[in-house]
């Protein structure tokens, strides 16, 4: 029986399909896209949408394991299109995954679930869910982790959320490219004292870590309906860790700085002229993005270890050696 893997063809997803190919095992993606070259690999693609119960329902049956990574990331948007996707599409994923008899489920979640406007260091699982978010992504991936977590159990299904942060690597199509644009054209600033530290994770760790979780994910086991944060186990700090990227990209360092309080000031303003004016557009700076530049926010993995045996196997090193040719094709100054 195949595994799926729902958004194979996107940054994590496709990481997580050449692993699982990797080791012999049969995989489906679900996706928007058609993917040849996933094809090629031997991967039956299956086109559709998440908010199609029925799409979804039609890409469960007769798979063993899902891997449920697609979502609507970002910072900025309406909250109906976030709700739909990643909460309400998560939901679509859970009635294919108990229709069908699925074993089980893994959830790519996120750490900003928990996120609650206050510095996070060395946090663990025992942070609560607050009460309000700063953004409607953390909104709506809370509500599908809990609901996730609440169906563990039902019809024999096994669930598990893993919450990695900020995943990086070969081939990211969101967070390194908005970096080196931003930096290219002169709009990147240090938001804070440039001392705060943050969990990173590299993208074939993350990874590694879900099919870990999935090997463990078995009855009994202490990973069934638990989230798990993974990522480095060492923090870095944010600012030096950015410049290193763009020394790599062949660009020079961030000299130009705002302080949290403007940043978050700024980031306030700019939400409610873009509501009133119904710009669709994110805004250069918003409060969510505000504190997660100027804030430390990092997150202990030792339940991860502890249950599933996450430990990275690529270092922070190697994994910038091999992110390197991407980062010089996208700033334009060589490599391929």
């Amino acid at each position: 029986m195949p595994a799926l893997v729902t958004g194979g063809g996107g940054f994590l997803g496709r990481y997580i399909v050449e692993q699982l190919r990797a080791r012999g095992e049969q995989v489906r993606v679900f996706a928007r896209g058609a993917y040849p070259d996933l094809a090629e690999l031997g991967v039956e693609v299956v086109r559709g949408d998440l908010t199609d119960a029925a799409a979804v329902s039609r890409a469960c049956a007769g798979v063993d394991t899902v891997f449920h990574t697609a979502a609507l990331p970002g910072v900025w948007g309406k909250w109906e299109t976030y709700h739909q996707t990643n909460t309400v599409g998560t939901d679509h994923v859970l009635a294919g995954c108990v229709a069908s008899g699925v074993r089980r489920l893994i959830y790519t979640s996120s750490p900003s679930v928990i996120y609650d406007g206050r510095p996070h260091e060395n946090a663990n699982e025992s942070l609560p869910y607050p009460g309000e978010y700063l953004c409607h992504y953390p909104k709506s991936k809370a509500m599908a982790e809990r609901a996730v977590l609440a169906a563990n159990g039902r019809n024999g299904l096994l669930t598990c959320a893993l919450r990695p942060h900020l995943i990086w690597g070969p081939r990211d199509n969101h967070l390194i490219p908005r970096l080196i644009q931003r930096a290219k054209s002169g709009r990147l600033r240090r938001v804070g004292d440039g001392k705060n530290l943050v969990s990173i994770t590299y993208v074939e760790n993350a990874a590694t870590g879900h099919l870990q979780a999935c090997d463990a994910l078995v009855p009994g086991s202490p990973v069934a309906g638990q989230a798990y944060f993974i990522n480095e186990p060492e923090p870095v700090p944010l600012w030096p860790w950015i410049d290193d990227v763009l020394s790599r990209a062949g660009l020079g360092p961030v000299r130009k700085a705002i302080s949290a309080v403007a940043a978050y000031k700024l980031g306030a303003l700019l939400e409610g002229a873009y509501t009133v004016l119904g710009l669709h557009r994110e805004p250069p700076m918003t409060r969510f993005v505000a504190k997660q530049l100027a804030e430390s926010h990092y997150y202990s993995v030792e339940k991860a270890r502890r249950d599933f045996g996450f430990c990275p196997a690529v270092s922070m090193e190697a994994g910038l050696d091999r992110l390197t040719p991407d980062l010089r094709r996208l700033a334009g100054t060589g490599g391929t």
